[in-house]
C-alpha cells in the first residue's frame, strides 16, 4: 500500500513505543520527521545496508529528531550483538551520549550522511574488552562538548581483539578524536579534524595496529601519536596519511606540535605520508628503536622536520622529501643512548635558522645532523642556511660516515666536532658548492676552531678522514 507523507506504519509505531520512545517521537511524521526516516522505514536503503544487517529504524531510531536517542541506539546495538549481526543507521542526525559498544559491534551508516552527535555528559562512544568492534561510514561529531576524564576522546576503544574504524569522520572533539589502546586492528580511510586535546589519533600500547590512508588536520597539539608507557615492541604501521595544520597549544619545545609522533614504541613503520604545516616536527620519534621513516613528504615544519632522538637504537630514514624547517633531519642524543641509523636518499631544502623558541645553546639551520654509528649517504641538501651536515656535538661523535652527498648553498658545508673524545668520522666523495664559510670546518661546540679542512695545510685530527670531496 502506498503511504503518503503524513502516515506512519503500525509496526514502526508499536516498535518505537514498546521500547520507551516518547510519544512525540513515535508520531514523528506529524512533527516533521525527515524524508530519510520515511525512506528507512520503507526499506529504501536496502541496497546500501549490508545484507543480513539490522536496520536501526526497526528499533525506533529516527534521523533528524532533536530528542536524545541514546537508549534506542544502545538497545539496538545490544540486540544486534546478541545475534552477532551488523546494524545499519540510515542517513540523518542522531543525538546520543554514553554509548557503550558491545563485545561484538558492527555499526555502519552512509558515509558523510549518517551523523552521530554527542548530546553531552559522560562519554560519547566507548568500547572496552571487545572481541570485534567495527565502525563504518559514520560522522562522529563531538559538538565541542566535553567528556569525562575516563573517556579521553570522542571515540575510545580499549583492549579490543580486533577494531576497525573505516570511512568515518571524527570532528568537534574537545579532547582527542580517537583514543585506541592495547588493541589490534586498523584505522583507515577516515578523517579526524579539529581535535582540541592532545592529538587527533592517540595509539597507546597496541599490538598490531595499522593507521592508513587517513586525513588528520587542524588539531590543537598533535596529529597521530604512537606511544607506550614503557619502551617495547609495538609494530604500528602508519602509512599513506595526510596530516596538516597541527598546533602546539600546550606549549613546550617539541613535546607537542608534531604531525606523527612515536614515543618508546619499537619497530614502527612511518611511510608515504604527506605532512605539512606542523608547529614543530612533521615526524618525531623519541626513544623508538628500529623505526622506519621512509618516503614521506614533510613540508613547512616549524622546527625539526624529521627527528630520531633520545634512547633509540636503530633508525632507517630514507627517501623523504623535506622542504622547510629549522632543521631538516636530526639523529641525536648519543649522550642518552641514541645511536645507529641509516640516513640516505633524502631531498632536503630551505632550512632556516629561525625556530618557535630561542635556544642559545644549540644552533638551528642544519640540513642533517647525526652523532653515533650512522651512515649519511646519497642525500641532496640545498639552502640549509647554516650547515649542510652537522656531525657530532662536543665529544658526542662516534663512527659516522658522510659520503656521496650533494650540499649546495649552506654557509658551511659540513660541521664536524673536533672536541677531545670525538670518535672516528669519514667525510668523503661529497660535492659541496657555495659554502661561504668553508666546505668542512672543525667545531668545538658552537665555535669554529679550524679553517676549511678540505684544503692542504689545515690541522690534522686523528679521528677524521676527509678525502676526495669536490668543492666549488
Amino acid at each position: 500500500m502506498k503511504r503518503n507523507s503524513q502516515t506512519i506504519s503500525r509496526r514502526m509505531f508499536l516498535g518505537a513505543t514498546s521500547i520507551g520512545l516518547p510519544a512525540t517521537i513515535a508520531g514523528a511524521t506529524l512533527a516533521g520527521t525527515t524524508r530519510a526516516a520515511e525512506a528507512a522505514a520503507n526499506g529504501l536503503f536496502a541496497t546500501t545496508q549490508l545484507r543480513g544487517s539490522v536496520n536501526a529504524a526497526e528499533f525506533g531510531l529516527l534521523p533528524g529528531t532533536i530528542d536524545d536517542q541514546s537508549h534506542l541506539l544502545q538497545t539496538a546495538l545490544n540486540r544486534a550483538a546478541e545475534d552477532d549481526k551488523p546494524i545499519f543507521l540510515p542517513p540523518g542526525t542522531y543525538f546520543v551520549s554514553n554509548i557503550t559498544l558491545p563485545a561484538r559491534t558492527r555499526l555502519s551508516g552512509v558515509a558523510g550522511a549518517t551523523r552521530l552527535v554527542f548530546a553531552g555528559g559522560g562519554h560519547f562512544l566507548f568500547s572496552e574488552n571487545a572481541r570485534h568492534v567495527e565502525l563504518n561510514g559514520l560522522v562522529i561529531d563531538g559538538a565541542n562538548r566535553g567528556v569525562e576524564s575516563y573517556a579521553e576522546a570522542s571515540l575510545r576503544i580499549s583492549n579490543a581483539d580486533h577494531a576497525v574504524i573505516e570511512n568515518c569522520q571524527i570532528l568537534g572533539s574537545v579532547e582527542k578524536g580517537i583514543h585506541i589502546d592495547r588493541s589490534r586492528g586498523r584505522i583507515a580511510r577516515s578523517s579526524v579534524t579539529g581535535a582540541g586535546g592532545d592529538c587527533g589519533i592517540y595509539a597507546l600500547e597496541n599490538r598490531g595496529l595499522s593507521i592508513t590512508d587517513n586525513e588528520v588536520s587542524a588539531c590543537s597539539n598533535g596529529g597521530i601519536l604512537v606511544h607506550r608507557w614503557q619502551a617495547g615492541e609495538d609494530g604500528t604501521i602508519v602509512t599513506g596519511n595526510r596530516v596538516f595544520n597541527i598546533g602546539a597549544l600546550n606549549g613546550g619545545t617539541g613535546q607537542w606540535g608534531n604531525g606523527i609522533n612515536v614515543f618508546r614504541a619499537h619497530s614502527v613503520m612511518i611511510a608515504n605520508n604527506h605532512i605539512g604545516d606542523c608547529a614543530f616536527s612533521a615526524i618525531r620519534s623519541n626513544a623508538g628503536s628500529n623505526v622506519q621513516i621512509t618516503g614521506n613528504h614533510c613540508l613547512r615544519s616549524g622546527e625539526t622536520a624529521i627527528y630520531s632522538e633520545f634512547e633509540f637504537v636503530g633508525a632507517m630514514i630514507a627517501n623523504n622529501v623535506v622542504d622547510g624547517g629549522a632543521r631538516g633531519i636530526s639523529i641525536t642524543n648519543f649522550m642518552q643512548g641514541g645511536r645507529m641509523a641509516v640516513c640516505s636518499g633524502n631531498l632536503i631544502r630551505n632550512i632556516r635558522t629561525t625556530a618557535p623558541y630561542v635556544d642559545p645553546d644549540h644552533p638551528f639551520g642544519d640540513g642533517i645532523s647525526a652523532e653515533a654509528d650512522t651512515t649519511i649517504t646519497g642525500n641532496v641538501i640545498e639552502n640549509a642556511e647554516r650547515f649542510g651536515l652537522m656531525l657530532g656535538w662536543g665529544p658526542y661523535l662516534r663512527d659516522v660516515v658522510a659520503t656521496s652527498n650533494v650540499i649546495r648553498g649552506s654557509q658551511t658545508g659540513v660541521y664536524v666536532s673536533v672536541v677531545e673524545g670525538s670518535g672516528n668520522t669519514v667525510i668523503s666523495d661529497n660535492i659541496i658548492s657555495g659554502s661561504s664559510k668553508g666546505a668542512v670546518v672543525g667545531y668545538r661546540w658552537k665555535d669554529a676552531v679550524t679553517g676549511d679542512l678540505t684544503r692542504d695545510g689545515n690541522e690534522h685530527f686523528d679521528h677524521l678522514a676527509i678525502e676526495r670531496n669536490r668543492i666549488s
